[in-house]
């Protein structure tokens, strides 16, 4: 059986934690700041951190 590749568009956004937790920037920071305030702006530069399913299989897909 073949090996699996990486999925190349999730290797660029995500990342695998070393529990297997999965790291991803926030939405929202790219345009439109103007408006938006400096405290949510600067949360918004933080890495979220996902768990579950989802993030397992998206781990699973950037070959951590």
């Amino acid at each position: 059986m073949p090996k699996q590749k990486t999925h190349k568009g999730s290797k660029k956004r995500f990342r695998a934690s070393a529990n297997g937790k999965l790291k991803r920037s926030q939405a929202g920071k790219k345009h439109l700041n103007s408006h938006k305030t400096g405290k949510r702006k600067r949360q918004l530069r933080r890495k979220a951190t996902e768990i579950g399913v989802v993030a397992a299989k998206y781990v699973a897909h950037i070959g951590g």
